[in-house]
Order: C-alpha cells, then structure tokens, then sequence
C-alpha cells in the first residue's frame, strides 16, 4: 500500500539516537535554510597549521600502535579503531585518518567509485543553492592553495554534496551541510568522501540524517537536550542562563555542521570529527554543553542580558582545551543518558510552547488596544466634519465644490491670474505720524477769512 504521509510528516520523528522515519517515495526538493543561524553564510578562516608534534611519549607509543594496525587491517576489529579517534591526540595526522575515517563508519573499498562530472549534475534543482554555499566555503580551503587547484576542490565538493541529494531525495539539502562536506573531502579525497558521507546523512542512527529533514523541528528538539544536562551539572549557570532567556541558537552551527563552521583551527575540527564519527548521534550535543561550563566564569562575569549572552558565546575561543572537553562530554553522556532527560526536554518545550502562546496573546492585545485607538480617533475626527461632508461622495463634493468656488474668485478677481505686472519701484514709505509733521499748508482760505466773509454777506 502507498504511504500517505506527506513531505510535512518527514523530521518529526527523530529520536535522541537520531532515527528519523523518512518516506523514500516522495521526492521533494525544498531547501532547508535554517534562517535563524547565526551568520551561517559566514564560515570562520580555518588555520592549516602544520600537525602537532607529539612529544608525549604516549601519544608516540599511540602511532606505532596505529601504523602496526594499518598493515595488518584484517587482524583489528572496529572497537580498536574507535579506541584510536577517542583516547588522547585522536587519530593524530590526516594520513591516519585518510584511511580509518572510512573504516569507523564501515565504508567498503567497493563503494569508493569514480564520481560523475560536474556537467552531468548541473541541472539538478538544488545546484545554484549549492554552488552558493560552495563559493562561501574558501576560507575553509587551505591558504596559497593555486588557482587550479582550488577550483578542482570547489568542483568536487558540488559534485560530493549532489550526489548525495540525489541518492537520497527526500533528504533535505541545509545551509552548513557544506562544512562537514569540506572536512571530509580535505581529509579523504573525493572517493572515499561519498560512501562516508552517504553513511552521516542516511541510516540507522546517521547524525545528519535530523538536520535534513523538512523543518528544523527535528533539530531543535535534539538540541534542547543540552540545557538539562548543564542544569545537571551547574545549577547556578543553567538559572543564569535561563533568567537571560538565552536559548540554544547560540550553538546551533555548532549542531549542525560539527563544529566546523565555528572553529578557526583545522587540527581542532579534524580532532571532533574523529571523536564524533564513532560517538552517539547526540553526542556533540553533549560536547556544547561541556563548552558552555568550561566558559561558567565568562557567562557570571557577562550582563545578563539575551543579546550580550548569545554574542559572547556564539564565539568560539581559540585556545579551547577540546581534550579536556572531550572527557568532559564523555562524563557528562554517561552520567547523563539521554533517555533520562525526555521527561526534562519535554517540560522544557512544554513551557517554551506556553511562553510562545503568552507572547502571541500579548502581540494581539497590542495590536487590538492600537486599533481600537486609531478608531476613537477616526471617531473623534469625524465628529468634527459637517454631516454633509460624511457620505460616500464627501470626497468628491468637497472636490466639486472647491473647484466651483475657485472658478467664482477668478471670475471676479481675473487680476490674480491675469494682467499682472511687475509693480513700479517707489520712494520709501513715510511713517504717518511723519506725514503729519510736514503736510504743506492748506490752499483753501482760513476760517478767520471765512468768518469775515459770512458778515459781509
């Protein structure tokens, strides 16, 4: 029987071990932007420092450990392999992790074919987005790589991230899905990149497989695992965190692209890959958390403040101490199991809900109480208008009218549009009380004269 669901139903149902239900028959091609990251479109320069060298005698003792495995790989199992990526130093150098990247997630040297040509995928629909986000991504390539070369890395690396789609439509291309496709391409070549890659977006437990799905739901729920697990482990930071309403947006790149958006050091992003391509899906979810305690002094020493807050710890320290970190995240997993913070995640999205539904309730009383108040003073208005200007026609009576009036004046008073000219210049006006000093005498005869002439008469 045909599935029903539709696009909608796909990414609700992921789990904290990161199964999601996909429907493989519908084939969808909508692009998943996750808008709300913070400038996500603007990667961090990764410094391509030359690899460590190791003066631990541990870690020492660890490479001949990994080379004498190398040559015998029918002879170790994959547990050895994930003992490497986890304990100290991780896989140590590319050219360990070249060969046993692929080996953790269980890629076959069959699978590692010859991929297509660029041409042969760019009608697909979601190739502009994609070359965008490609275009975006050279401060993830190495500096004073030659032009050619770099423009080959951006050709496979929208070849890789293609192919992917493609094998898989009803996956969802994100915004920050190219950062894991450069790891991984920079690391193992464009071969073995896409059988690995294959494996992180689709499967049992695949860790990107949450993100692809069609709204950031998914996402966001796996994410908010992180805030019971720091309430766990520092009461006063999560209350602190809690009372600014900083939320978790702050380490949503973080999420999505495993760090590699975030990082500016290339042998920092190398070492989380190695630890997370054999961890749980939810563990780099456990990895924030153990960067939001390591930074507690910061955020006390912060305003409480959402903005001051978000900005603050959206930033990524370069001198981050990820070994330590990492232990922390382990310790924090294990005393912390996912399954045992459902019931707190629950609650936690309950009240995010109810806070949501407060707020919308306000916004439209707001908006209500300004309409209302608009209306009283249309009210008020009108009052002051004659009945006779408030009908439908108010407009074009007061129109007519205006215009039957100004041709009344014009017809009396033509001198106001006609016939006029410039004035002549005349002498400076004199003041009136002036005008009554000097007026010349009278012309006419006197009254004494007058009087004289009335006797004669």
């Amino acid at each position: 029987m045909e599935s029903n669901k539709t696009d909608s139903d796909i990414g609700d149902k992921c789990n904290s071990n990161g199964d999601c239900s996909p429907t493989p028959n519908k084939q969808s091609f909508d692009i998943n932007n996750a808008k709300n990251i913070d400038d996500i479109s603007t990667p961090s320069e990764l410094k391509f420092d030359e690899e460590p060298d190791y003066e631990d005698p541990e870690v020492k003792e660890k490479k001949k450990e990994i080379e004498k495995c190398l040559e015998n790989l029918d002879w170790v199992n994959l547990e050895q392999w994930q003992d490497f990526a986890k304990g100290k130093a991780g896989l140590i150098s590319d050219d360990y992790r070249r060969k046993i990247w692929p080996l953790l997630v269980g890629v076959t040297q069959e699978e590692m074919t010859e991929p297509p040509s660029l041409d042969e995928l760019s009608t697909h629909i979601e190739y502009n987005q994609v070359v965008l986000d490609v275009n975006r991504s050279l401060k993830r390539f190495p500096p004073g790589i030659p032009y050619e070369q770099r423009v080959a890395l951006q050709d496979q690396l929208t070849v890789l991230i293609l192919r992917v789609i493609m094998k898989y439509p009803h996956l969802k291309y994100y915004q920050g899905y190219h950062d894991v496709a450069i790891t991984l391409l920079l690391v193992c070549g464009d071969r073995a990149s896409f059988p690995l890659l294959c494996r992180l977006s689709y499967g049992p437990g695949a860790p990107l497989a949450p993100f692809m799905q069609t709204t950031m739901q998914p996402t966001q729920h796996l994410l908010n695992y992180m805030l019971p697990v720091i309430s766990r482990a520092d009461r006063k930071l999560a209350e602190c965190l809690d009372k600014a309403q900083v939320g978790t947006m702050f380490a949503l790149p973080w999420y999505l692209t495993w760090f590699g958006h975030s990082l500016n050091k290339y042998t920092d992003v190398v070492r989380l890959y190695d630890y997370f391509l054999c961890a749980p899906p939810l563990f780099p979810v456990y990895v924030t958390a153990a960067i939001v305690l390591y930074r507690a002094d910061e955020v006390f020493n912060c305003e409480c403040d959402m903005a001051m807050l978000h900005c603050l710890l959206s930033r990524l320290p370069d001198d981050l101490p990820f070994e330590d970190i990492l232990v922390t995240a382990k310790r924090l997993y294990e005393d912390n199991d996912p399954t045992d913070l459902e019931a707190e995640v629950a609650a936690l999205e309950r009240r995010e809900e109810e806070q949501r539904r407060l707020d919308e309730e306000r916004l439209k009383r707001r908006q209500l109480a300004n309409r209302r108040n608009a209306s009283s003073v249309a009210a008020r208005l009108r009052r002051c208008v004659p009945a006779a200007l408030r009908g439908p026609w108010s407009r074009r009576a007061c129109l007519a009218t205006a215009t039957v009036l100004l041709g009344i004046y014009v017809y009396y008073r033509p001198d106001i549009l006609f016939n006029r000219t410039r004035p002549e210049r005349t002498a400076p006006s004199v003041p009136r009380a002036s005008q009554r000093a000097i007026r010349p005498p009278q012309m006419g005869p006197s009254r004494a004269d007058a009087d004289t002439e009335s006797r004669r008469t």
